[in-house]
C-alpha cells in the first residue's frame, strides 16, 4: 500500500513519443491537471522514451512495444492507477496493441481510467471484442466526443461511458519569438492564414491525397487572392510536411506560402495559431488550438473526432468526402465575411468544453482516492 507521504504511482499509455503534436498536447494537458491535483510519480508508456523525457515533466518513460508481456507485467503491477489515453487510439489497426497494458492492469488488480478518448473505425471482430472486454473491466471510461460514445456502446461496452473533452483544451500558450518565425519566412506585416493538412492513415483511410491536395491548393490560392494573405502550413507531425509541399506545389501562388520546418512544442504552436487572422484545417488539434485562441476557421472533417469538435462549437461543415473545391472556397469566403461572428461563437463555447476537460481529471483523482480508501480498509481488516 502507498505510504501517506509518497506520491501516487501513475502510468499513462497512449500514442506518445513526439510523433504528433496533437498527442503531445494531450499528454501535456493530462500532466498539467494531474500535477496540480496530487503528488505523482508518472511513467509514460511511449514509443520514444528519450523524447518524452525531454519534452514533459515525467519521472520515467518506457517503450512497451520493445518489451515482452512478462517484462511489462512488473511495470504495470507497481502502479496505483493506469491511464489509457487520451486521443483516437481505439481503431481497428492498433486497438489491441494499446489495450495490452489495460489487460495486464486488469490481471494485476490495477484500476484503469480511460481518459477522454475517441474511437473508430472499429469494424473487425477482434478489435471490437478486445475493446468491449477491456472497457467493461475499467473503473472509469470517458470519451471526448459523442460519436465515440455511441460507437463504444455499439460494440457492446456496458460500463457507463462519460462524455468529457480533450485535455489539450486546457493548454496555455508559450510565447514563440517573432524572430524564430521570420527565419522560417513568415512575414508579420502581412495578413496570415494558417493551413493544416494530414496524411491518409488508419484514422482517415478514405482520404484521396491527389484530390484533397488539389482542393486545398485551390483554397490556398483563393485565400491569397481574396484576402491578400500569406498562407502558413503548420505540420502537426512529420508526414504533414510532405503533404504540405504537395499542396504548395499545386498552387498558382506558391511564393505566398510557407511551410514550417523547425520543431515546436504544442504550446508554441498554440501561440502561433493565435496570430493567424483565419485558419483552414484538417488536423483536430490544429482546430482545437484555433478554438482556444478564438481564431476563426473553416474545417475539413475527415473523422468523427473532428466532427465531434465542430458539433460542440456549433460550427457547420459537411464531411471531407462530400465537399468539392467550389464548396470549400464558398465556405471559406462565407466564413471570412462572418469571421467576427464565428470568433464570438467559439469564445462562448470553449469554456464549457474546458469544464468538461477538467472533469476527466476530477474523475481520475476521485478514483485514486477511492482506490486508496479501499486498500486502507482491506489492510485494516486483516
Amino acid at each position: 500500500m502507498r505510504a501517506a507521504s509518497a506520491p501516487y504511482r501513475i502510468g499513462i499509455s497512449g500514442s506518445y513519443g513526439g510523433m504528433n503534436l496533437g498527442d503531445e498536447a494531450i499528454l501535456e494537458g493530462i500532466l498539467s491537471g494531474l500535477r496540480a491535483a496530487v503528488p505523482a510519480h508518472v511513467t509514460v508508456f511511449s514509443r520514444n522514451p528519450p523524447d518524452t523525457l525531454a519534452g514533459h515533466r515525467v519521472e520515467r518513460a518506457v517503450d512497451p512495444r520493445t518489451l515482452t508481456r512478462r517484462e511489462m507485467a512488473p511495470e504495470i503491477e507497481d502502479l496505483d492507477l493506469l491511464v489509457l489515453g487520451g486521443g483516437g487510439i481505439l481503431y481497428d489497426h492498433d486497438a489491441e496493441a494499446y489495450l495490452r497494458e489495460v489487460f495486464l492492469a486488469h490481471e494485476k488488480g490495477v484500476p484503469v481510467i480511460v481518459y477522454g478518448i475517441s474511437a473508430g473505425p472499429l469494424t473487425t471482430t477482434a478489435a471490437r471484442r478486445a475493446v468491449r472486454e477491456a472497457l467493461n473491466a475499467c473503473a472509469v471510461v470517458t470519451v471526448r466526443d459523442r460519436q465515440g460514445l455511441r460507437l463504444l456502446e455499439d460494440v457492446g461496452a456496458t460500463r457507463e461511458i462519460l462524455l468529457t473533452a480533450d485535455p489539450a483544451l486546457l493548454l496555455e500558450p508559450e510565447s514563440l519569438p517573432t524572430e524564430t518565425l521570420r527565419a522560417e519566412g513568415v512575414e508579420f506585416d502581412r495578413h496570415l492564414v494558417g493551413f493544416s493538412v494530414r496524411e491518409p492513415g488508419p484514422a482517415a483511410p478514405d482520404i484521396d491525397p491527389v484530390e484533397y491536395h488539389a482542393m486545398l491548393a485551390h483554397a490556398a490560392d483563393f485565400v491569397v487572392e481574396r484576402l491578400d494573405a500569406d498562407v502558413v502550413f503548420v505540420p502537426m507531425e512529420r508526414a504533414d510536411v510532405q503533404h504540405s509541399h504537395a499542396v504548395v506545389a499545386a498552387m498558382r501562388n506558391a511564393e505566398r506560402a510557407e511551410i514550417l520546418r523547425r520543431r515546436y512544442s504544442p504550446r508554441q504552436i498554440l501561440d502561433l495559431v493565435g496570430r493567424f487572422e483565419f485558419a483552414v484545417g484538417m488536423r483536430l488539434h490544429f482546430l482545437i488550438f484555433a478554438a482556444l485562441r478564438a481564431t476563426p476557421f473553416t474545417a475539413l472533417p475527415y473523422a468523427s473526432k473532428v466532427t465531434g469538435l465542430l458539433e460542440d462549437l456549433d460550427v457547420e461543415m459537411p464531411p471531407l468526402g462530400s465537399v468539392g473545391t467550389g464548396q470549400l472556397i464558398a465556405r471559406i469566403d462565407r466564413s471570412w465575411d462572418t469571421h467576427e461572428e464565428i470568433r464570438a461563437k467559439i469564445k462562448s463555447r470553449v469554456p464549457a468544453l474546458q469544464d468538461r476537460a477538467r472533469r476527466t481529471n476530477e474523475l481520475l483523482v476521485e478514483l485514486l482516492r477511492k482506490s486508496e480508501a479501499t486498500h486502507t480498509k482491506e489492510e485494516t481488516g486483516r
